[in-house]
């Protein structure tokens, strides 16, 4: 895709506000491709990230006529934009996560008006099967193991049913649609706490709590021998321009293949933070599957691409931001 673009076309990231949003339309930007135009609901003091040199647009897309003010002579269309949070959020608001389909709905629409190049939706492995994932060593899960379909109620349903407006969008009106299936994105610059924080940044943040407490224990949701795969912020943007820039039109993995438990995850933290922590486990806290991991074997045939980072690479990285916000936040609070 790097190579297609030119330097007067105009990307429109969709949900430029959030965690991965923000970290696109900075890779953009480093790469010196096209204009960007970044969009999201929230007003710009809230973003995860600013860039000046982007056109930044805050919109609700939701809205049909904000999301053809959004497209308007586009040439490439992210979409990244949805109600969305860890489990302690979607299983909680599952109407909110499924409203998120008016965004895709209207963002096609008007990609469609707009005889936008090429438009990418970023999925999730949420969409799989429930009855999949039953066991903590699951077995990595393929593409084709979304149907017959039980996805997670709520946000699941709603990613399923949007790659389905994906699919016919492209064989009705000849709108080219990429379609990422994501796998618990984490780094630097993402939110870790408030309730919208996913696993490994809500680790994080127990432990670093608990190191500036001086209360040397950490609250596990569930008994910690969950599984799952997590990717660095990196791997998932080199992976999503490598979509987008691709033929392959039906919806494929993005994620690491590294199965680790809850506990493992936390064991990592510890050693990153030099702490060793009293667990206590909240077996009635939301938990989710009792495992995920994505299959990657289409995705290393056809792009050839495999996670760079090292989970504790990638750990530690986010650890030192979180920390230093944490930190941060405990001087003046002093």
């Amino acid at each position: 895709m790097v190579n297609e673009i030119k330097s007067d076309e105009l990307i429109v990231v969709a949900g430029a506000g959030g965690f991965i949003g923000g970290w696109l339309v900075h890779h953009l930007l480093d790469l010196g491709l096209g204009r960007i135009r970044a969009v999201d609901l929230k007003p710009t003091s809230e973003w995860h990230q600013v860039f000046p040199d982007a056109e930044n647009l805050v919109l609700d897309l939701q809205e049909i006529p904000a999301c053809r003010a959004a497209c308007r002579q586009a040439d490439y269309v992210f979409n990244l934009a949805a109600d969305m949070g860890g489990m302690g959020f979607i299983e909680t608001h599952k109407a909110e996560c499924m409203l998120s389909v008016l965004i895709n709905t209207h963002l096609l629409m008007a990609a469609r008006e707009a005889s936008v190049q090429r438009y990418f939706f970023a999925s999730s492995a949420c969409v799989y099967a429930a009855e999949k994932q039953v066991s903590a060593q699951v077995v990595p899960l393929q593409e084709q193991d979304a149907y017959p379909a039980m996805p997670e109620d709520g946000y699941g349903w709603e990613k399923l049913f949007s790659e389905r407006m994906c699919r016919h969008f492209r064989e009705d009106y000849r709108l080219a649609t990429r379609i990422a299936r994501y796998h618990n994105v984490y780094g630097p610059l993402g939110t870790y706490d408030g309730g919208r924080e996913k696993a490994p940044a809500a680790i994080c943040r127990k432990v670093i709590a608990a190191k500036l407490s001086g209360q040397h224990e950490i609250e596990i949701w569930g008994d910690g021998e969950q599984t799952r795969s997590f990717m660095y912020i990196d791997d998932c943007l080199k992976g999503t321009l490598a979509i987008m820039g691709n033929d392959i039109v039906d919806p494929i993995n993005l994620g690491s293949s590294e199965l680790v438990t809850i506990n493992r995850l936390v064991d990592i933290v510890e050693r990153i933070a030099g702490v060793k922590l009293l667990r206590r486990y909240n077996l009635d806290a939301p938990k989710g599957v009792r495992g995920r991991n994505s299959d990657n074997e289409l995705i290393r045939k056809y792009l050839g691409w495999e996670p760079s980072v090292r989970l504790e690479d990638g750990m530690e990285k986010t650890y030192r931001w979180i920390f230093d916000q944490m930190a941060g936040h405990s001087r003046l609070s002093a």
